[in-house]
């Protein structure tokens, strides 16, 4: 079961038990600010609601469970344990029950799992005035002129370790060029029959 309850202006003390855990969250909210700081007890199980105790500088909380009495320090967002003390002369708070009271120690629910990402659709080739360029293979035209760089083999293609005995190359610059090719890729020399 959670508490709450008021320890000064614009700050909230939440308690709650989470199995033999004590979590305790302090929120701090002023005028365009928030803040909030928690932390986790091994106290066990309460026996006892919480008691809350106003200080000079803070609150104490005071938990009665099954391993004895425990005294948690609050001072500005710093909570920790305390020694045991008197609390004679502190004046006890009033605390709520609240139900669903959500503190930052609570675990959030779980979320879904990312959907795949589908495949990227191929690049369209480019068109720039007379310049096309294709993605795969990468391939820019420019009027009779063609570059072609990292060409994919096709996946049906029959697979030969045998040379190729029938390649063309430019008479100008030694480039290897296609048989119907007019134009080498390379310098663009102007390739005959």
């Amino acid at each position: 079961m959670a508490y709450v309850c008021e320890v000064g202006s614009g700050r909230t003390l939440y308690l709650d038990q989470m199995g033999t855990q004590t979590v305790i969250t302090v929120a701090s909210h002023t005028a365009g600010q928030q803040q909030q700081a928690s932390s986790t007890f091994p106290t066990g199980d309460w026996q006892a609601p919480p008691e809350v105790y106003l200080t000079t500088d803070g609150a104490v909380v005071k938990l009665t469970t099954a391993r004895g009495v425990h005294y948690i320090r609050v001072h500005g967002s710093s909570i920790g344990v305390s020694e045991a003390l008197s609390l004679d002369s502190l004046q006890q708070i009033q605390i709520q029950q609240a139900a669903g009271v959500t503190t930052a120690a609570q675990p959030m629910p779980p979320m879904p799992p990312m959907e795949p990402m589908p495949p990227m659709e191929p690049m369209p080739p480019m068109n720039l005035g007379n310049m096309q360029m294709n993605g795969n293979p990468m391939e820019m035209r420019m009027g009779n002129m063609t570059m072609r760089m990292g060409e994919m083999p096709s996946m049906n293609a029959p697979k030969t370790d045998a040379p190729q005995t029938d390649r063309h190359f430019c008479s100008q610059c030694g480039t290897a060029v296609r048989g119907g090719d007019r134009f080498c890729s390379q310098c663009g020399h102007k390739l005959t029959d």
